[in-house]
């Protein structure tokens, strides 16, 4: 599962960044969109002055020349405005509108006049320098502002005492209206002494008005030309309305906007296709995994991938398809698991059959014994009869032989719950194996109830077997197994019990040649709730005894194994380790 949570983690980081990278970006564009909506406020306020600042930002110098983009040429062209950069030489090495009477160079003192007194011929020219390239560059932005040269002449022409004469205000008044402008003369405190043309106006300019009106010119509708007459000490401003179109928004950070814009979308289309693939890819496995639990959970376990789900899961060729492949390993753990709880199932089933089989035979071979108990001790109770003393002796001896066999039969059935839960004690001491086996086998010789069945003893009589072993549940162990091939074959039959060792393990085989046993048989030899014959009254045991010869095995640290054909007979083998491993 560690390869499905590497999966899951990076494909959730790789979406996780994708949505990131669109977060930022958008963060990105909208922080540029601000600035450049603040920009352009700005620029739409300080125009021309603050125009400069943005066609430093946008152009781009060269060695030689610089590269200013085209958009200005339009608004500079549009508004009567020119541009020249001029270089560390004085050299211009790059124009925008530039009219005929501006030098292609400028000297020291030339540059100094108008960056001292903002003017240059008759035009008004704002500077800006820039020393953030790789040479230094003076950027010149400047109109043709005629204001103060007529201002100056309508004074010699039209004033006295620093107004303007009753008898010259028609014809003043007529020239203004035919440029669509007006004059205001005001004093040293901002008083309005004079108003000429069509204005409104009638309140004093205050201190940082004209200041405000010079340094923001685009929030005022006209443009201000200012003479001083220091005879009068009276200034006169002209406002002249505005020529060409409205400010229009400057496409500031346009290409890196837009840039971004791209980005951010593509991104978020990356983004969306990614969430719909890993929505596919993660949702189709979760649904067919819902459908598996529903089915195992109403114990469906053959059914854990119908043959729909099977052509959804694989290819004709059985390789899982790619939306599947991320959840492989839980797939395959999901078949074993079927496998696992239907072959649980399956046992559960046999063992619950075997269970029932196995109540039923104990039920009878308690039953049998006690309706015999049960009919002596009517008959005696009866008094009925009078009863022989060899009678009564034959029938004390029943009595006791029946309630020997299910006092047997109930201890074997404590004894197999005391083995699986090791509650049985084992003491272990070394133990001889040929010279105990040998024992064993003498006892079933010389036993005169068994007269109808041969027993041999083969084992390896140069060399000691010597195993760890409890002695009492040593000797259940065998006498178990010989008294099973005894109980189960017919008369005639041969029993051979061997010893012998192979590697570091010691063994004893019971063999016979009587009636063998068939597969299911030889399967359930050796689970305790299965009888593999009849359950008549001699049977000792209710199929207890294999299942106990299992359990003693495992608690020495040994195996049981059994082959056998029907009517050729059975080996059980029992494989138990060395003290030590015989020389070869």
């Amino acid at each position: 599962m560690s390869k499905v949570r590497r999966r899951l983690a990076a494909h959730f980081t790789v979406q996780f960044f994708f949505l990131w990278m669109f977060v930022l970006v958008t963060l990105i564009v909208v922080l540029l969109l601000v600035i450049r909506f603040l920009t352009n406020q700005d620029l739409k306020k300080t125009f021309p002055v603050g125009a400069l600042d943005t066609i430093i930002t946008e152009t781009v110098e060269n060695e030689e020349s610089v590269t200013i983009p085209s958009h200005w040429t339009d608004q500079l062209t549009e508004r009567g405005y020119w541009l020249q950069v001029v270089d560390a030489e004085g050299k211009v090495i790059g124009s925008i509108n530039a009219s005929k009477r501006l030098p292609a160079s400028y000297e020291t003192a030339e540059l100094l006049q108008i960056e001292e007194n903002g003017r240059f011929d008759s035009f008004r020219v704002g500077t800006k320098f820039s020393g953030a390239g790789s040479k230094p560059l003076l950027y010149m932005l400047g109109t043709e502002d005629l204001g103060p040269a007529k201002l100056e002449a309508w004074i010699r022409a039209y004033g006295e005492a620093g107004r303007v004469r009753q008898e010259a205000l028609q014809e003043l008044t007529r020239q203004l209206t035919s440029e669509n402008a007006y004059v205001q003369i005001i004093d040293a405190s901002g008083a309005i002494v004079q108003s000429v043309g069509d204005s409104a106006r009638k309140e004093p300019y205050r201190p940082l008005e004209l200041i405000a009106m010079r340094a923001e010119p685009g929030l005022y509708p006209s443009e201000m030309s200012f003479y001083y007459d220091p005879s009068s000490g009276y200034t006169w401003i002209l406002h002249k309305a505005k020529a060409g179109p409205p400010f229009a928004s400057q496409p500031i950070l346009h290409e890196v906007i837009l840039t971004l814009v791209i980005t951010g979308g593509v991104v978020l289309l990356l983004t969306f296709v990614f969430s719909v693939w890993h929505g596919y890819r993660y949702g189709q496995p979760l649904l067919l995994f819902v459908d598996w639990f529903e089915r195992m959970g109403q114990g469906r376990y053959q059914e854990a991938l119908t043959e729909k789900d099977r052509k959804k899961v694989f290819r004709k060729n059985g390789r899982i398809r790619l939306r599947y492949r991320l959840y492989k390993e839980v797939i395959a753990g999901f078949y074993e698991m079927a496998a696992r709880l239907e072959a649980s199932e399956r046992e559960r089933s046999r063992l619950e059959k075997t269970r029932e089989e196995w109540m039923t035979g104990i039920s009878h071979d308690l039953r049998t014994p006690l309706s015999t108990i049960q009919g002596y001790g009517h008959l005696l109770e009866s008094g009925t009869f009078e009863w022989a003393e060899q009678e009564l002796r034959e029938m004390g001896k029943t009595i006791r032989e029946k309630g020997d066999y299910m006092v047997g039969l109930l201890q074997d059935f404590s004894l197999t719950f005391q083995l699986k839960n090791n509650a049985v004690p084992f003491l272990l001491e070394d133990v001889e194996l040929n010279e105990f086996v040998r024992r064993i086998v003498l006892r079933y010789v010389n036993d005169v109830t068994i007269g109808d069945v041969s027993f041999s003893f083969e084992c390896e009589e140069e060399q000691a077997l010597t195993v760890r072993a409890n002695l009492k549940w040593f000797q259940r162990m065998l006498d178990n197994l010989i008294s099973n091939a005894v109980k189960h074959n017919p008369p005639g039959t041969l029993i051979t019990v061997r010893t012998g060792s192979e590697g570091a393990d010691a063994w004893i085989e019971v063999e016979d040649n009587g009636a063998g046993m068939d597969e299911e048989t030889m399967r359930n030899l050796f689970d305790r709730y299965y009888r593999g014959t009849n359950t008549e009254e001699k049977t000792d045991g209710a199929g207890l005894g294999m299942s106990i010869a299992k359990a003693i095995a495992t608690a020495h640290q040994g195996r049981i194994e059994v082959t056998s054909r029907v009517g050729e007979g059975t080996i059980v083998q029992v494989r138990l380790p060395l003290v030590e491993r015989p020389e070869a």
